[in-house]
């Protein structure tokens, strides 16, 4: 079964796996618990081929550089394993290592997390039991999310893994709902959308984003949450006003800078060096237009100054014809093409004419 059509069931909780005798004490099914990662295997999820590690520059532990080491995509994710063989073909790879270290990383290479990535970014992964990221992977699918987004999720932001379910996690979740209006139905939207909600602060970074965004004007809540939850995200003092500055600097009022962001919100997440700059140089120098062009038209730095804007500004230069900046840039390649033809086409029965 494709990884992407699979959805795993909730994951019972570690209690689950044992039994409690007439006496009231408590025996380990079989011999001993099951571990974890023949928990995950035994879904029927075939093995997920491990993202690509960064180089750290912590040499990591004996054991994390055994398991980094083995654990590579050509050796383990080359190719699909059944569900059933899934662990015991990840433990041919990890040699001579405690259970429990074994069990901790063949459950997150099962969940299509590259362990040795997720340790150099979160070094608080070794000591972490398996029991406890298995209590996380519980909650989040208690909130919505399904096995398939762990990869994507805790691969992104692997200090989740690490969280407490109790002091980080559930306010998170509670944010979403009380302060956002995000039904509960929505939070796996929003969750899978931005993985870094999860690792942030309501106290510190999540609220103070979100009053911030509510004095400039953004209204609705919801639809910020469901549609750019990046903001959320987004540093107040090192990222939006920096960035709503540089815009009325540019030679606007502050008014007409937040009415650009209210309108495309995007603006907030580019790079002043790398988007604003150069592509309001070049709509200055090599285009003739100003201020009142991107006033009008925020969405000019969505676009790619190398694909998009040069291009079609040269094509319609050479063609001599002038358009104005929204029917310039969002046509289809197509569409674009047949602009120029038929503004050419008339010019040249206005020329027979005069």
């Amino acid at each position: 079964m494709p990884l992407h059509s699979y959805q795993c069931p909730r994951l019972p909780s570690i209690s689950s796996h044992l039994q409690v005798n007439q006496k009231g004490k408590q025996e380990a099914t079989s011999s001993a618990a099951m571990p974890l990662c023949s928990f995950y295997a035994s879904t029927s999820l075939p093995v997920a081929k491990p993202q690509q590690s960064c180089p750290s520059s912590k040499p990591p532990t004996s054991a994390a550089a055994t398991a980094t080491t083995a654990l590579t995509p050509t050796a383990v994710a080359a190719s699909s394993v059944p569900a059933p063989d899934a662990a015991a073909a990840l433990s041919l790879h990890l040699r001579e290592l405690p259970s429990q270290v074994k069990d901790k990383i063949l459950s997150l290479e099962l969940m299509g997390v590259d362990y040795g990535r997720a340790l150099a970014l979160n070094p608080a992964i070794r000591d972490a039991s398996p029991e406890s990221i298995h209590a996380v992977v519980s909650f989040l699918q208690s909130r919505g999310l399904h096995f398939k987004d762990l990869g994507r999720v805790l691969g992104m932001c692997p200090s989740v893994l690490t969280a407490s379910v109790r002091a980080h996690l559930r306010p998170v979740f509670a944010f979403l709902s009380d302060d956002l209006g995000v039904p509960e139905a929505a939070h796996r939207r929003v969750v899978v959308k931005c993985p870094r909600v999860l690792a942030c602060s309501v106290r510190d970074q999540l609220r103070p984003a979100l009053i911030y965004l509510r004095r400039l004007g953004f209204r609705d809540t919801r639809a910020l949450a469901l549609q750019d939850p990046i903001l959320l995200v987004s540093s107040v003092e090192r990222t939006m006003v920096p960035k709503l500055e540089f815009l009325a600097g540019l030679g606007m009022s502050r008014d007409d800078a937040v009415a650009m962001v209210l309108r495309c919100p995007a603006l907030f997440t580019f790079s002043i060096e790398r988007n604003y700059k150069p592509k309001f140089e070049y709509l200055v120098d090599a285009m003739g237009g100003g201020v009142e062009d991107i006033k009008a038209f925020p969405q000019y730095f969505t676009f790619s100054l190398e694909k998009r804007i040069a291009p079609r500004h040269r094509a319609a230069a050479e063609a001599g014809v002038e358009l104005q900046l929204p029917d310039m840039l969002k046509a289809t390649d197509e569409e674009f093409t047949e602009m120029l033809e038929k503004e050419q086409k008339l010019r040249g029965q206005a020329a027979t004419t005069d």
